[in-house]
């Protein structure tokens, strides 16, 4: 008999590390943990299997439907927007394309158990295209339905992306003779702002700089902020992010009303986190060398976003603000990572 499973892609990320240590400790789920490279190994024990694969590669997608039954599905894996912008075509390929090869496998899934499989979507705030900072400056928090015109790759396939689960969820196979009779996925996406992690090193998101910072201060390397000081953006800590993709993956269906769900904590400027750091590290050197291309990318994001939807639909709110962020998560365990680095 099959053994029933929740599937993790992307699982060495900075999302997956955090997601697969709290469903471990806090649920009795069996996870399955997928990722092109393998598995960190402080995760192993905490996976029943890891595989080492490519979501675009169909014989081991197979592979996942012949051995298990797969009850929810946390689609992590992407290639982040920085990365992206230098391999488009790759990018969608892995972003896009492999996003559609599970969603089909979802579907199969559904069917085959008579049951929707839940399909876990983070997206971001890249799928937001806002024109120009003077409408920017107006735009106030962003809704979900505002500023759909991306500049980068990695927002295009997010919204993109975004609409596939939509039509794969209500629409699949719209014209079959079975149309309304047979399962279909339950589809539920996040989009997230910057994310900050104490616990892994970026990995090439637009909106590193935040956390770049941190990591370079605590080593005594010097840093080059690549965006201005007046460059604005909302954030959330890696517990926060874990703690969204739960509650959403946990509300019953009847109370979610849309697709899509924004979620945030707290906005900052750059000139806000360099002004933290330097107070918790003095000796950090911290200039500002903007890069004309990245600075244009960040520009079309809004300042703030609007997570009402998501606090009355299943009662979103953020364990962190600004000062608990910095102060009780990131300053300490980032300079305990790094202090116990030297005494080895």
């Amino acid at each position: 008999m099959r053994q029933k499973v929740v599937l993790v892609t992307g699982a060495n990320g900075e999302i997956g590390h955090g997601l697969i240590r709290y469903l471990a400790e806090n649920t009795e789920a069996n996870i399955v943990a997928l990722d092109v490279v393998p598995l960190d190994k402080s995760l192993r024990d905490l996976c029943s299997s890891y595989i080492v694969g490519d979501i675009l590669d169909q014989m081991l997608l197979g592979r996942l439907v012949v051995e298990h039954e797969i009850a929810t599905i946390f689609h992590l894996a992407s290639i982040l927007s920085t990365k992206a912008e230098y391999n488009p075509e790759t990018a969608h390929r892995i972003n896009v394309e492999g996003t559609l090869n599970l969603l089909r496998l979802a579907v199969e899934q559904s069917q085959w158990q008579g049951t929707p499989v839940k399909f876990i979507y983070p997206s971001s705030i890249a799928a937001f295209g806002i024109p120009t900072l003077a409408e920017k400056m107006k735009a106030g928090p962003a809704k979900e339905d505002e500023w759909h015109h991306p500049t980068t790759m990695y927002g295009c396939n997010k919204l993109y992306c975004e609409n596939l689960g939509h039509y794969y969820g209500a629409f699949y196979r719209q014209l079959a003779a079975d149309c309304g009779t047979a399962e279909t996925i339950d589809f539920r996406s996040i989009r997230f702002p910057g994310l900050i992690s104490a616990e892994t090193i970026p990995t090439g998101g637009t909106s590193d700089y935040g956390p770049e910072m941190l990591h370079a201060a605590a080593q005594g390397e010097p840093y080059a902020c690549f965006v201005r000081p007046d460059t604005k953006i909302p954030f959330m800590v890696m517990p926060d992010a874990i703690k969204a993709l739960v509650r959403l993956a946990d509300a019953p269906r009847e109370r979610i009303s849309q697709i899509v769900y924004n979620v945030t904590s707290f906005s900052l400027s750059a000139q806000d986190i360099h002004d933290i750091v330097m107070k918790a590290f003095p000796e950090a050197q911290i200039d500002f060398e903007v890069d004309a291309c990245r600075q244009k990318i960040v520009d079309t994001w809004p300042e703030e976003i609007d997570d009402s939807a998501a606090r009355r639909d299943w009662d979103w709110q953020p364990d962190y603000d600004c000062d608990r962020a910095f102060n009780e998560y990131l300053i300490p365990a980032i300079r305990s990572r790094y202090q116990k680095v030297e005494m080895k």
